[in-house]
């Protein structure tokens, strides 16, 4: 997983010294917000819980080992009340300009984050998403400071909320500065679900009208979009726990079903049915249309992506 690089500086900014006062100013602001357990069917029996302690376990350890990071973690962890004020900081400081300041965004930030406790929710599923499928994530704390994947998608969350309010400016403005800042478009009409990981990242394209599923696997220069001008409901829907390789476009208002694969590099233009795997340009479906093969195991989970070159009898190097 590449990470989006941050520089810290060891003295506070004057966007930093606001975001203090703003917080010492309404405490009650940034109190720990109450995460209800029921919304989702998909709970991961109350390991989520222990995600923020299991991060300030870390943080600790880490400036234990490294202490240059020591004002880097204390601004960016260890000097948070809870998860959401933490998220809502290295948002607000990833995505500031000269113009747009982070104790601007930090502000819209935290009150769109505790007003919504299912994005909290969201956020912590996409945190063990991240530790449990990516060989390359050391820790929670590496996927929150440093996988621009996983940035990119809370950031999507905070927009995809205000487009639901009619905030349509706003959200706008965070899409245009996510795409800049960690190179994933994701429209904010967009709906995605929880335990999402977007590894690498780098040109993730997700058009207004796409739905992504649960516990769904999307790696680099992937795009879910539309086939033209026509406007209107005209964007795929993943299912739940798809695995969709780097580089594959998904195009039109498809479906791909539930627990399906989709090879590196494909062009996907038709409905891909569950548990079967997609690949090629057009895509075509391993073992036939009339007898696909199916998998055995949840791709999206399982990050399985060459099982299927087994099938292809004329594969030789």
């Amino acid at each position: 997983m590449a990470p989006c690089i941050y520089t810290s500086n060891t003295h506070l900014s004057q966007d930093d010294n606001s975001r203090s006062r703003y917080m010492n100013l309404f405490p009650d602001r940034i109190q720990r917000t109450h995460i209800t357990k029921t919304y989702n069917s998909n709970s991961l029996d109350g390991e989520d819980d222990d995600v923020w302690v299991k991060m300030l376990e870390e943080a600790k350890s880490d400036v234990e080992q490294e202490p240059i990071l020591s004002n880097y973690y204390y601004s960016s962890i260890t000097s948070h009340r809870s998860l959401d004020t933490a998220l809502a900081n290295i948002l607000s400081v990833k995505l500031s300009t000269l113009t747009l300041q982070s104790n601007t965004l930090f502000e819209l930030f935290i009150g769109v984050l505790q007003e919504s406790p299912e994005i909290m929710e969201s956020v912590k599923r996409d945190l063990l998403a991240a530790k449990e499928r990516d060989p390359a994530c050391l820790s929670y704390v590496h996927c929150f400071l440093s996988f621009k994947g996983f940035l990119a998608c809370q950031s999507h969350r905070i927009a995809h909320k205000l487009w639901s309010q009619d905030r349509k400016i706003l959200a706008s403005l965070i899409q245009n500065r996510v795409s800049e800042a960690f190179a994933v478009d994701i429209h904010p009409g967009a709906k995605i679900g929880d335990g999402i990981l977007l590894d690498h990242a780098t040109g993730v394209v997700i058009g207004e009208t796409a739905v992504v599923g649960h516990n769904v696997s999307i790696l680099h220069g992937v795009t879910l979009g539309g086939t033209g001008k026509q406007c209107g409901d005209r964007h795929p829907k993943i299912g739940d726990g798809v695995l969709i390789g780097a580089g594959s476009c998904i195009l039109g208002n498809i479906t791909i079903g539930e627990g399906a694969k989709v090879g590196s590099g494909s062009v996907v233009l038709k409905d891909v049915p569950p548990r079967t795997t997609a690949v090629g340009n057009p895509a075509r479906l391993i073992g036939g249309k009339e007898n696909p093969k199916t998998v055995d195991k949840i791709p999206g989970l399982t990050m399985d992506q060459t099982s299927y070159l087994t099938q292809w009898s004329d594969y030789v190097i």
